[in-house]
């Protein structure tokens, strides 16, 4: 069974790639003190349906370029997108 993974899409700018962002949090062995570990990985993404923001899950495949050893598998959450517009004052005619 292939390894398989759930991340945070942290760029989509390339074309059909993606870098997804995997944080973990690990408790020293002697201290017991949590810490937190994050690895990105280059994904293979064929439809380029995945965004900056979005949860993924991606899953190890043969290797693709130099760097990209993974594949989307699907969209498990798409990003709340904020629409910030910069509205002037309506000012109303007397």
């Amino acid at each position: 069974m292939s390894h398989t993974l759930q991340g945070e899409v942290v760029s989509a700018k390339t074309a059909k790639t993606i870098v997804v962002s995997i944080k973990v949090r690990k408790a020293h062995p002697l201290y017991q003190k949590l810490y937190s570990v994050t690895n990105k990985f280059m994904v293979h993404d064929e439809n380029s349906q995945a965004h900056e923001g979005d949860i993924v899950e991606i899953v190890e495949s043969r290797p693709i370029s130099k760097r990209k050893r993974w594949t989307l598998v699907k969209i498990v959450e798409k990003a709340h997108v904020r629409h910030v517009e910069a509205e002037e004052p309506k000012e109303e005619e007397k």
